[in-house]
């Protein structure tokens, strides 16, 4: 777990990039062009890049090296805002629009090739753990990133601000790159020979097809269930986010920015205590939670930030502020860990399939929520859109909880290097939480 560590730290910089980045960059585009509806518009062309981009990443991710992948993206994001510092005034709004393109991109496709690698990092054993670490660095980035961005742009300026994004990029993928780790279970793949590798197994025996989202309706529909739900998931998160500084307004106009510090702060301290709670639980009892504590937390997730909207006293809600903090961060890590329960041949398509789907419920939720504002005060617009993750939650989970048990059939159904399992319906879900 050592050289993880060093991974977690680079993965965090570079998270703190792209969030100080996410801010200085919209505010940046209305700066140039004085139009809210380019700096719309610029966030659309993120968004829907991002959205794109699952569904090539999972192609390129099952092919080519993991690792290179997650260099090659962190370091044409810090190329493409170099460029952006270097251009002359005249052609800045141009290259506006293809640093959204080239950072939607980069973030899906590093995302996925990190998210698919991880039981091939440090052990299928150990993933839980893992993806735990990687969401406390993301976490503390996000905060830092938003808490920190407008004081460099303001004190710093612009140009400082995306030197230091470009920076953060650039430690990210030189960590990486002087890490010994292997993102693949096929021993000795190598780029040039991607094409052949993808066609065996480990061992020299017949992979299996890549999985279409037909067949993964057919024999894996609880894993497009839990898809399904981080799509929704999407519309809520964006809510909470979309509505937050309406909110803050609402409370202390003329200090807006101390509720929504003050609730970023406790979220992630929530989102820390959770994974330590998860990390023990795990190595005690050697289990990793299933699609239960996955509908469980989601539902207790929801429920906290539509409390969070509520109107109540200051410090209740700040604990429910940090109920949804360790909620999320727990769905987060049980999600991912049960999508890398999959076969490693199958898994960077899976992950850009839910890469896609998180990315269009976010930014869907975006527009709803915007509009929803223009009517409805932001605890019924919050409300709504987590409620409905709500009932799409406790509809998966009526459904693991009547599931039977199906009895064992011929055939076996390759579940990672030297494990078997009888195929079921839902042959990567039997024996879950």
């Amino acid at each position: 777990m050592k050289h993880f560590r060093l991974l977690v730290l680079g993965n965090g910089i570079s998270a703190y990039g792209s969030y100080l980045n996410m801010v200085a960059l919209n505010v940046f585009v209305y700066h140039v062009t004085g139009s809210a509806l380019a700096a719309g518009l610029f966030m659309a062309v993120r968004l829907g890049t991002s959205v794109g981009a699952g569904f090539f990443s999972g192609h390129l991710v099952s092919t080519y090296d993991r690792k290179r992948l997650i260099v090659g993206a962190d370091t044409c994001q810090a190329l493409a805002l170099l460029a952006l510092l270097l251009a002359p005034e005249t052609g800045r709004v141009t290259l506006l629009y293809g640093l959204a393109v080239i950072t939607g991109a980069c973030s899906t496709l590093s995302q996925v090739a990190l998210r698919s690698s991880i039981p091939e990092i440090v052990g299928p054993d150990l993933r839980t753990r893992a993806n735990g670490l990687l969401v406390i660095g993301r976490s503390l980035a996000m905060v830092a990133g938003f808490s920190s961005a407008g004081i460099v742009v303001a004190q710093l300026g612009y140009r400082t601000a995306f030197a230091l994004d470009a920076a953060t990029f650039l430690v990210s993928a030189t960590i990486l790159l002087l890490l010994p780790i292997r993102t693949r279970s096929v021993p000795g793949h190598a780029e040039s020979h991607a094409d052949k590798e993808t066609e065996r197994g480990a061992g020299g025996a017949p992979a299996a097809p890549p999985w279409t989202i037909r067949m993964l309706l057919t024999s894996a529909p609880l894993l497009m269930a839990m898809i399904a739900v981080r799509a929704v998931d999407g519309l809520g998160s964006s809510s909470h986010n979309v509505a937050l500084p309406v909110y803050s307004s609402l409370l202390d106009p003329d200090h807006p920015a101390t509720f929504i510090s003050q609730f970023w702060a406790t979220w992630a301290v929530g989102t820390i205590i959770a994974q330590q709670v998860l990390a023990r639980w795990t190595g005690r009892t050697g289990r990793t939670p299933g699609e239960r504590a996955f509908a469980l937390g989601a539902c207790v997730m929801s429920g906290a930030f539509i409390l969070v909207f509520s109107g109540l006293p200051t410090v209740p809600t700040l604990v429910m502020a940090l109920v949804a903090g360790a909620a999320d961060g727990v769905t987060e890590v049980v999600y991912v860990s049960r999508l890398q329960d999959v076969p490693d041949e199958q898994r960077g398509r899976l992950f850009g399939l839910s890469a896609s789907t998180e990315n269009a419920g976010f930014g869907l939720g975006m527009l709803v929520s915007g509009s929803l504002l223009e009517s409805f005060s932001p605890f019924g617009v919050v409300a709504s859109l987590h409620g409905l993750a709500i009932v799409l939650c406790l509809a998966l989970l009526g459904t693991v909880m009547v599931r039977r048990a199906p009895g064992p059939v011929a055939g076996h159904v390759d579940t990672g290097p030297g494990k078997r399992r009888e195929k079921s319906d839902d042959p990567v879900t039997e024996g879950r939480d």
